[in-house]
């Protein structure tokens, strides 16, 4: 009996890493990163409370606002029933993964287009795998100033 349970929890761990090991690849992390970036501009609620780890936090443009999940999904379904955002797009470019163990670390640029004019932000997203998913647990942006 002792070595049958023994062997369930080796063969879950193993379950769990081969999930994790799934969610790891660079790959997978820019494509849920570009669905982060899709549900800012077309909000799901359901996207978000899924995708954030419990104690998510994003530091906004000089720390101006800092969110947490529970703000996200909050502001996700604000626009969802008012059926509107100030926002036409969200454009990625120089998207790049760095991988280490069960972290992922997404950096690169979005310009944010909505009234008066699109902003260009630098971003650094941090993904983690736990229990089988990859869950995102910071977002910081910044914005870059226009050039003269």
């Amino acid at each position: 009996m002792r070595h049958l349970i023994i062997l369930s929890v080796i063969l879950l761990m193993g379950l769990t890493v081969s999930a994790q090991q799934k969610c790891m690849t660079v790959q997978s992390i820019k494509s849920l990163d570009a669905q982060w970036e899709a549900n800012n501009l077309d909000p799901d609620p359901e996207f978000f409370k899924n995708i954030l780890a419990e104690d998510f936090i994003w530091v906004h443009n000089h720390a101006s606002m800092i969110d947490t999940k529970d703000a996200v999904v909050k502001r996700a379904e604000i626009q969802v029933s008012k059926g509107t955002s100030d926002t036409r797009s969200r454009t990625q470019s120089n998207v790049e993964v760095m991988i280490t163990g069960n972290t992922a670390i997404v950096t690169g640029f979005t310009v944010v287009d909505r009234d008066p004019s699109p902003t260009r932000y630098h971003f650094m997203r941090t993904y983690v795998g736990i229990g089988g998913k990859c869950l995102l647990v910071g977002n910081h942006t910044m914005a870059i100033p226009e050039e003269d």
